[in-house]
């Protein structure tokens, strides 16, 4: 199944819709089902109505700039909510047109990756109160995938450790809504020769660029070789690969990734 997350208004435009499942196909990837992430609003209402009924969540309308500005450096890289609003506690959600937040502030939450790697946090320190409803009336990022998960029976989750920090929030989350929590694993990064990971957010090298440059075959090959997969970049198919796949042979260190003159490099710097 592939479940395109388009809860933000901006993703929600058809050209972007239809732009992400044509470079998916070009890539050469297949599914037997697509799901859009919008489509599963009961069920994050149906969460939201659980954590309302706990009292734990509240309204908050203070900015990026108001978190920023308490200056507590949070796990993630950015800023943990200092609490503010915490008193505004709702029970009729649904009324407000402010942003929701869970209050998890005293939770300690135990949780370790599939390698091992503690993700254990005191999450009033580490990250703060997650915001689970937009103004907007749509459902955040930490609430949405951990419901729509359980809802299409997850067992386990493997994704970049960029957002490992946010495990912890998402187990608590979990757990406060009854689900069974999934197995996680976080793998490498590619990164710039910045330092930032390589993502359309930096204005990294996007997908159109890579189209004009590579075969499908030929970027899987450079990247199987930049996770350790393969020797050489030599152009591979997925089905070829994934018949050789070990985790054992993945690296676990981030790679940094520089696009020269119309090809992408491995770099030393």
């Amino acid at each position: 199944m592939l479940r395109l997350e388009d809860i933000d208004p901006g993703a929600q435009d058809p050209r972007i819709r239809q732009g992400l499942v044509d470079d998916l196909h070009w890539f050469g990837l297949e599914w037997d089902q697509l799901v859009w992430q919008s489509e599963g609003r009961r069920g994050h209402e149906e969460a939201l109505e659980t954590l309302a009924s706990l009292g734990l969540l509240y309204e908050c309308g203070c900015s990026r700039r108001v978190v920023q500005e308490a200056g507590v450096p949070s796990a993630s890289g950015g800023w943990v909510y200092p609490g503010t609003c915490r008193m505004r506690r709702v029970r009729n959600w649904r009324a407000s047109r402010l942003g929701l937040r869970a209050d998890l502030t005293d939770l300690k939450v135990s949780v370790a990756d599939e390698t091992g790697t503690d993700l254990s946090q005191v999450l009033g320190t580490a990250m703060g109160d997650p915001l689970v409803r937009r103004p907007d009336g749509g459902a955040t990022y930490q609430l949405a995938v951990v419901v729509d998960d359980a809802a299409a029976g997850v067992t386990r989750v493997v994704r970049g450790r960029d957002i490992a920090t946010s495990t912890a929030t998402q187990a608590a989350l979990i757990d406060l809504l009854g689900l069974k929590r999934p197995v996680w694993r976080h793998h490498l990064l590619l990164l710039e020769t910045q330092g930032k990971k390589l993502a359309k957010l930096h204005q990294s090298v996007a997908v159109p660029q890579l189209q004009d440059f590579y075969t499908p075959q030929a970027l899987l090959g450079f990247l199987a070789k930049a996770c350790g997969l393969q020797s050489t970049a030599h152009p591979v198919g997925l089905q070829q690969l994934l018949a050789q796949f070990a985790w054992a042979r993945v690296e676990s260190q981030d790679v940094v990734v520089a696009w020269q003159s119309g090809a992408l490099e491995l770099s030393t710097s």
